[in-house]
C-alpha cells in the first residue's frame, strides 16, 4: 500500500481548504508549510514593490525558512503539494520545501488556488528542483470546489 502526504503552503487559508479537502478523501497524511517567520498582511502586498513577499519572488535563489521539519518523509511515495499562486508561479517557500527533502522517485502532484491565474510552469520548476522525482503538470482548483469534485479530481491523480 502507497503512503500519500499532502503537504501544502497557505496564506490566506485558502490552499489549506483544499489540502484538507484532499487529504480527507484519501485518508493521506497532512502537512502545513509554515514560515519561520510568518507573512503579515504587508508582507503579502503584491501591489507594493518592496513587500517582502514581492522582493522574495524577484530573486528566484530566496528560500524562506520553514518553520518545522515533517519527519518521515521516506516513507511517502505520493506527494500532493499545494500553494497558492504568486507571480505566476509557485512560492518561494515551496522551492525551499522540495530542496528540504529527497523526492527520487516520488510522484509529486502540484495544485494551487489563485483568483484567476493558472498553475503555469510551477510543474517544471518542481521538477528541476526535484530531477529524480516524478513531477506532474499541476491542477488549479477552485475555493469554490466541492468535496466530491476535489476527491474525484485527487483519485484520478493516483491513476496517472
Amino acid at each position: 500500500m502507497s503512503e500519500i502526504l499532502v503537504a501544502y503552503f497557505s496564506a490566506s487559508g485558502v490552499t489549506a481548504g483544499v489540502a484538507e479537502k484532499i487529504a480527507s478523501s484519501l485518508g493521506a497524511d497532512l502537512f502545513e508549510i509554515i514560515p519561520q517567520q510568518p507573512y503579515t498582511k504587508a508582507d503579502l502586498n503584491w501591489l507594493n514593490k518592496n513587500s517582502r513577499s514581492t522582493l522574495e519572488m524577484k530573486d528566484r535563489a530566496s528560500r524562506p525558512a520553514i518553520a518545522s521539519e515533517l519527519g518521515g518523509m521516506e516513507r511517502y511515495d505520493t506527494v500532493f503539494l499545494g500553494f497558492p499562486i504568486w507571480w505566476y508561479r509557485e512560492p518561494s517557500i515551496i522551492d525551499t520545501f522540495m530542496e528540504t527533502y529527497n523526492f527520487d522517485g516520488v510522484k509529486i502532484i502540484p495544485f494551487c488556488t489563485s483568483g484567476g491565474s493558472r498553475i503555469g510552469d510551477s510543474g517544471k520548476n518542481l521538477q528541476a528542483l526535484a530531477p529524480g522525482a516524478n513531477v506532474l503538470p499541476g491542477e488549479r482548483i477552485s475555493a469554490r470546489a466541492s468535496s466530491a469534485e476535489i476527491a474525484r479530481w485527487a483519485e484520478s491523480m493516483l491513476i496517472s
